[in-house]
């Protein structure tokens, strides 16, 4: 199983509409993606700015794949980010979950 995190970041005035954004384009896209276990959108806002961290469930890898491409480290975007993100980082981090005995 892989955990997969990614963090972005808004100005605070825009953090509503990314929101809505990630309600209604980002999340049925990530629910296409077969292999996909849980997916939680989280956000904080502070001062000047809203974060947005994404940490999604996969069953494999090979999963995390069909959603990012090739490049599992790689960053997906979606052209509406070039609205609302103040910058965009290249690479989600992708982390193998194993279960204490």
């Amino acid at each position: 199983m892989i955990l997969r995190t990614w963090h972005g970041r808004t100005r605070l005035e825009d953090g509503d509409a990314y929101e809505t954004f990630m309600r209604e384009r980002a999340a049925p896209d990530y629910g296409s993606i077969q292999g996909l276990k849980q997916l939680y959108f989280t956000r904080r806002d502070e001062r000047d700015a809203s974060h947005f961290l994404l940490v999604t469930v996969w069953e494999s890898i090979e999963a995390v794949h069909a959603f990012a491409g090739e490049n599992a480290a790689k960053a997906k975007y979606y052209p509406e980010d070039d609205r609302y993100l103040l910058e965009k980082e290249d690479n989600a981090l992708n982390h193998r979950v194993f279960l204490a005995e």
